[in-house]
């Protein structure tokens, strides 16, 4: 990418590069795998019980938290692993706590759908 692009075409190139890598994140990681799997299930869900605008809202920021903490993770581990190729406890240690981090917030996100769903289902 040349430095004196226009704002327009440098945002167009930076759309481009986010793009690229949700899409390597989704096709290539197993983990975000499986969560985009669930994303678009709960997705589905929420046509089939017609949830509120609000249940949408903290469905969809539920999603992009998982999604966005799984990129974040793996993104480190990437970094981590160019970084310091053989095992190392400082690097496992890292890497463990930026697992246990999407850990947490998938369970947050669980939790959003079980309130969501649950009445529903019931």
């Amino acid at each position: 990418m040349q430095k004196n692009q226009s704002f327009i075409t440098g945002r167009l190139f930076s759309f481009y590069y986010a793009f690229k890598g949700a899409w390597v994140l989704i096709t290539t990681e197993h983990a975000a795998m499986v969560q985009f799997v669930a994303a678009i299930t709960v997705t589905i869900m929420g046509f089939v019980f017609n949830i509120t605008a609000t249940e949408w809202a903290l469905q969809t920021l539920a999603i992009g938290m998982v999604m966005g903490s799984e990129g974040l993770n793996t993104a480190l581990e990437k970094i981590s692993d160019f970084i310091h190729p053989d095992y190392h406890e400082k690097i496992g240690l890292i890497k463990d706590v930026a697992a246990g981090a999407v850990f947490i917030v998938a369970i947050c996100a669980f939790v959003v759908g079980c309130l969501i769903y649950i009445p529903k289902i019931l």
